[in-house]
């Protein structure tokens, strides 16, 4: 049976970001183990948890829990059978929350106003409900990636960006076509060198011009792709632009005739090629590091 439970606790002592993280490490092994997820808000030495999972191994995780001297005044505010999980890809998701974090939100922006303690939240429980559904959109903004996002921002800037997801679906058409008429063009070129004499005979340079025409429709096809990706995908933008670099430089590496071209020129694209494939492994493994931290 498949339950969420929501508790709030006291910190006995005032935790550092190096003493929140290496809890973090230790729960997230625990949690991955036993198949639980959920998330930890931390503020103003105030836990705030939601844990996900089998209804035995979330409460014998949390008998463990109550054991731990590092908080104190333990108190469930919602333990109920569900559905689904709110947080199914994080073993424990963490944020420390800061004035900065609400001060947009509507409904949490005077949130810092108050002694956010564990009374507090014991007594304002909707607000538990606003923080945990307020973080939850901002996991589902990260594991979609929402690099536009249109709620919880400046009023003109939501407006902006909607404008700017118009264009992009605008660009997502646009590219269609240009995908449809590249596809002619294989075809009218297929068709001429077939039929050019000699007949039904393709020579070397008849190969590579078509092989160039395929290139050029699947290089628009990966840039439809990234345009798609762009409002929702778990790649940063940045890694979408290196990633069609290095398939457009190793498409055009393909059809290269290595008897008409300079071998500095080939070097040179190799060297590209191997430049932007780096680039591209460096901010992969920058994002994975920096995503253990969330």
């Amino acid at each position: 049976m498949l339950i969420r439970m929501l508790y709030i606790s006291s910190a006995t002592s005032p935790m550092s970001d190096e003493d929140m993280l290496n809890m973090l490490e230790k729960c997230r092994v625990n949690n991955a183990a036993r198949n639980i997820t959920g998330m930890l808000l931390y503020c103003q030495d105030t836990f705030v948890q939601v844990l996900e999972g089998e209804d035995k191994d979330v409460d014998a995780l949390y008998n463990c829990i109550k054991k731990d001297p590092r908080h104190s005044g333990i108190n469930i505010l919602e333990r109920k059978v569900v559905d689904k999980r709110q947080f199914p890809d994080w073993s424990m998701g963490f944020k420390k929350i800061t004035d900065a974090d609400l001060s947009n939100v509507e409904g949490l922006n005077s949130f810092f106003e108050h002694d956010a303690g564990s009374d507090y939240f014991i007594h304002e429980q909707n607000i538990v409900s606003l923080l945990m559904q307020h973080f939850r959109k901002k996991y589902q903004a990260q594991m979609a990636h929402a690099e536009l996002p249109t709620e919880d921002v400046n009023p003109l800037i939501g407006s902006l960006h909607k404008t700017i997801i118009k264009a992009v679906n605008v660009l997502a058409v646009l590219m269609v076509a240009v995908i449809i008429f590249g596809v002619w063009d294989v075809v009218v070129v297929i068709f001429d060198k077939l039929f050019t004499p000699p007949y039904l005979m393709l020579t070397v340079s008849d190969i590579l011009a078509t092989f160039g025409s395929f290139m050029m429709v699947l290089i628009a096809i990966e840039i439809f792709i990234n345009i798609t990706l762009y409002l929702r995908t778990d790649v940063i933008p940045i890694r979408l632009v290196l990633a069609t670099a290095v398939m457009a430089v190793a498409r055009k590496i393909i059809i290269f005739d290595y008897k008409a071209i300079d071998p500095q020129y080939v070097y040179a694209s190799g060297v590209v090629l191997l430049a932007l494939g780096v680039t591209y492994w460096i901010v992969g493994k920058y994002h994975a590091e920096e995503d253990k931290t969330i």
